[in-house]
Parts: C-alpha cells; structure tokens; sequence
C-alpha cells in the first residue's frame, strides 16, 4: 500500500509502497477515507520532538473496517465506519478505570516504541520495521490499530468532519467543556486560532462563554474565528495585547485556553488571567521548551496551570456526543474545513501550515 514515510528530521515525507500485516488479536484493519493535515505530525517532520524512525505518519482520521483480527471483543464490526484514536483504552490501568483513557498507560507504549500496544509493528518494507505513529499511522491507504483506539462514526457525518473529530474537535472543544470550569457569563480567552483554537471557540460557546476573544498572529483567520463564535479578535503581534484583553476584562479573564502551546504565549495567557483563574494548555512545542512563571502571583492569586491531552475528554464519551452536536447543527465543524488533497500533496500540505493556511487540509489517500 502506498504510505508517507519520515526517513529522517527535517527531510521530506517520502510517498512508498510500505507492507501492511494483517490484524492481530484484538485489531482492525480500517481503509482510511480522510487524514487531517495536523501540526503534531509537523513537530515530527521538523525534530521538534522526536520518534522512533522510518515511521508513517497522521494520527488524525477516519475511515471504514475491512477486517477484524481474532479474539475481538464485537464493538466493532466490518463495514462500520470509525473515527481513529491516537491513545487507546485498555479499560485496565488506573488512568483508565479513573475515566481518563486519554492517559492510558498503552499510549505511552506506542509513543515510545513505535508500534501497536503490545509494542511491536504490522508495518515493514523489504523486510525491515516501519513504525506506526501514535498507534495510527493514517497517512497511508489503510492502517492496522487497536480495537481499544476507535469510536464508531454514526450515519451523516462525513469522513474528513469524524477525522478532524477524533484529534482537532476534540482537543479544542474538549478544552472547553472539560478543562476549565464554568464558563458561562464570563469572559473565556482562546490563543490560536488554527483547527484546535476555533474548536475550543465552538465549545466556548456550547458553554455560554461571554464573551469569547481570540488571539492570533494572523489577522486572515480572524473572520473564520468570527463565524464559528468569537466576540472580539486580537492581533497576538500587539505587544500591549495583554492590556488589550484587561481592558474587556478589568479583573483578569476567569478562562484561557492556549492552542499554541509556546512558553510566550503561555506566559501571556498567564498574565491575563484573573484571581484564581485557569489556564488550560493544550498546545504542544519543542520537547525541550520550559516556561517561567512569576511564583508569588500563581499563589497569591490562586491562578491554575493545567495541561490538557486531548483537552482533558474521555472520547469514548465525548465523541458520540460531539457527532450528535453536529449532527444537531450545534458544532458548525464544515467550517474548520479547507482543501482536499491527494495524498501525495501532503509535503506541499504541510509547507502551507507552516506559512499559516487557513482551514483543516484533508488527505485523501
């Protein structure tokens, strides 16, 4: 099956014939309909952060089940159509049975050793290991995953919206609804405003945020962050952005949620925040990246830092309840959207993200 392949840091992703096993024990093979073109996967591309190499990679899909491997527990079946999880859930370890599969303990095995749960890959090519990314691997014309990294897509929703669903929705409104508390009424910050940030505006929304600001360092996506539900815009470049943001909210913003994930902006989101205050990070940087922040005002003020993985959701709830949102007409997600692509567009893909596209770009392999 053709597949993009990262050989090395900073090289191109490589378009090749990779071999694909067929499912194990308690596996899927799923036919991938639509990848999202995520920034995660370019962190990778970039060295960034670091993964174990020649790997293929997208972590954002869906697409429909070809075959089901032995010993399946029946929670799916071929034919279906299902959104891929970059995190499975063992339903076993203790940030499982908490309710917090997105900590799974069988994501970190995939993160670290290239492969599948159990730690090993179906993906090779002339006979040597190509990695999985993630446990996903969606940049390829069809994947094998885990059974435990799936969620059924019910009928009306189309494959690039349970794509974008499964990473982008899902991190940015899952923010929203379950990483900072109360919003509604009160004013809610969102830095960034690629697929994550307006995600977390749409569920900002849902929450009856009042009112919801966006910040961004281009002012071209500032009317999309408009139709999905920002109040007010601001140009991130603005160095007095911060007094900009306390001049609609004297006493400090209840809520912020970075999208960014860099320690300047992370500082920034910081200082916008009022008494105790939280300030939810889902954004991610480069693996040695470390932020400073003033000690004296996070205890006198009582302000929260929280990190956020798949903005603090479990998907086994949250997806199902984000596809009925859309299905509803609640989550205006085609709006996050941009262009189709072949999968052999996607170094092209990945060079217009860099220069700030506006809109999800969609692989179609």
């Amino acid at each position: 099956m053709r597949a993009a392949v990262l050989r090395a840091p900073g090289a191109p992703l490589a378009i090749e014939d990779v071999h694909l096993d067929p499912p194990r024990r308690g596996e899927l093979r799923v036919r991938i309909e639509a990848a999202g073109v995520c920034h995660t996967d370019y962190h990778y591309m970039t060295g960034d952060m670091t993964c174990p190499l020649p790997i293929v990679l997208g972590h954002e899909g869906a697409g429909v089940v070809e075959e089901v491997g032995p010993g399946s527990a029946g929670r799916v079946h071929v034919g279906e159509r299902v959104a891929l999880l970059w995190r499975p859930h063992c339903g076993r370890c203790a940030m499982c049975v908490r309710g917090n599969p997105a900590m799974c303990e069988l994501g970190r095995v995939q993160a670290t050793t290239g492969g599948l749960p159990d730690g090993t890959s179906r993906l090779s090519e002339d006979g040597a290991t190509v990695h999985h990314f993630l446990g996903v691997s969606c940049f390829a014309e069809h994947v094998v995953v885990s059974e435990d990294a799936v969620v059924p897509v019910p009928d009306g929703v189309p494959p690039a919206i349970a794509a974008i669903a499964g990473c982008a929705v899902i991190t940015g409104a899952g923010a929203a609804l379950n990483a900072v508390p109360d919003p509604a009424g009160t004013a809610l910050v969102v830095v960034g405003a690629g697929g994550v940030g307006l995600a977390a505006v749409m569920g900002a929304r849902l929450r009856a945020a009042e009112p919801v600001i966006v910040l961004d360092v281009d002012p071209g996506k500032f009317e999309l962050a408009r139709r999905v539900g920002a109040d007010v815009t601001l140009d991130a470049r603005d160095p007095a952005v911060v007094e900009a943001v306390l001049a609609l909210a004297p006493s400090g913003v209840p809520a912020v949620i970075d999208a960014v994930g860099r320690p300047e902006t992370i500082e920034r989101s910081f200082a916008m925040l009022a008494p105790t205050g939280t300030l939810a990070v889902v954004g991610l940087t480069r693996a040695d990246a470390r932020v400073a922040l003033p000690v004296n005002e996070l205890v006198q003020r009582q302000k929260r830092v929280v990190g956020a993985l798949y903005g603090a959701s479990n998907p086994f709830v949250d997806l199902p309840r984000i596809f009925a949102l859309y299905l509803a007409g609640r989550l205006p997600l085609d709006e996050l959207l941009g262009a189709t692509r072949p999968l052999e567009d996607v170094n092209d893909t990945y060079a217009e993200l860099a220069r700030g596209s506006v809109g999800r770009t969609i692989l179609v392999p």
